[in-house]
């Protein structure tokens, strides 16, 4: 009886990890495809500043309609309000905004110039380091996580697969030299995911958690964008028509508030290795079936495509790591 008892807290635990892998890959789709289309309005604009503010203002202003709107958001709000004040939650764990701003910014900047393959390879590499190491420190809100022989398998894994996927643009230096802005952003993505997990924690509220994200990403792009202005002028491109070029900020909205969810029950590096997934396959599917002057699908990224799938359930399926 003592036996049967215990068993069922592991199947509930591996079932909600699986859960939250699956969402996570969905949600990895949907940031090639803002990647996509914020690089897009960033050549456009003639200014990947200036894009990444149009995204995250128009993603801060949907969010500022819905979630006063909702019970839920608004609930959200007051205890997060209340954590701040009695310590429960610290200011510095509310900036995790700085690091999405930071991410959309770049997509603008260089996926016109690296197509979508080469700037998720640059983002995956900072990624699968970054989330390990965050992991390590117990900055999620699943606290600290050992270094598993199966999570350092999936995410070494993760990043071979992704330079195989695009081998063939690595010997451009120049691409390599732009590479290092997404480099620095998938660093950043670790810490931004694992932090707001824990303001979703504090709030009760993936919704609320994801205003705090947006506002403080709004506020930085917007004092950013307004250094710009004053040394460079005006961006010399105007607002495009097309409706779909303004969809990143509400795509943006649905992959914070699921990852700030889902985070508690990945973990910072399984969620970040089944976004990877997410991300290379709909990289792979955008560069084959809606190509651009930098896309270079071919049978290496396919390969390297399937490589990552194998990482992510290398890491997903292994034994869950001890607090």
């Amino acid at each position: 009886m003592i036996a049967t008892g215990t068993a069922a807290p592991p199947t509930l635990s591996t079932g909600r990890r699986i859960a939250g892998v699956g969402l996570a890959t969905a949600s990895g789709v949907a940031v090639a495809v803002q990647s996509r289309i914020n690089g897009e309005l960033g050549v456009r604009l003639a200014d990947g500043i200036a894009a990444a503010v149009v995204s995250f203002g128009l993603g801060l202003l949907v969010l500022l309609v819905l979630v006063p709107a909702t019970p839920g958001g608004r609930r959200g709000l007051a205890a997060l309000r209340a954590a701040l004040a009695e310590g429960s939650l610290r200011p510095w764990q509310c900036l995790g905004g700085v690091c999405g701003a930071f991410l959309v910014a770049t997509q603008g900047l260089t996926i016109g110039t690296l197509g979508v393959a080469v700037f998720t390879v640059a983002v995956v590499a900072g990624q699968s380091a970054s989330s390990l190491l965050v992991d390590r420190a117990g900055i999620g809100p699943t606290g600290r996580q050992p270094v598993t022989p199966s999570r350092l398998v999936g995410a070494a894994l993760t990043v071979l697969a992704v330079l195989l996927a695009v081998g063939d643009r690595l010997g451009d230096p120049g691409a390599l030299a732009l590479a290092l802005l997404p480099l620095l952003a998938g660093v950043g993505i670790a810490w931004q995911q694992a932090v707001n997990g824990r303001v979703r924690g504090a709030a009760g509220s993936a919704l609320a958690a994801t205003l705090v994200n947006f506002t403080v990403g709004a506020v930085a792009l917007l004092a950013t964008f307004a250094v710009e202005v004053a040394v460079r002028g005006w961006p010399s491109g105007s607002l495009p028509t097309e409706p779909w070029l303004y969809l990143g900020g509400p795509i943006g909205i649905v992959f914070i508030a699921l990852a700030a969810a889902i985070v508690r029950f990945t973990g910072v590096l399984l969620l970040a290795l089944a976004t990877i997934a997410g991300q290379i396959v709909g990289a792979v599917l955008l560069d084959m079936l809606l190509p651009t002057a930098a896309s270079h699908p071919g049978p290496t990224t396919l390969l390297g495509a399937a490589l990552t799938l194998v990482a992510v359930l290398i890491a997903a399926l292994g034994p869950p790591p001890r607090r």
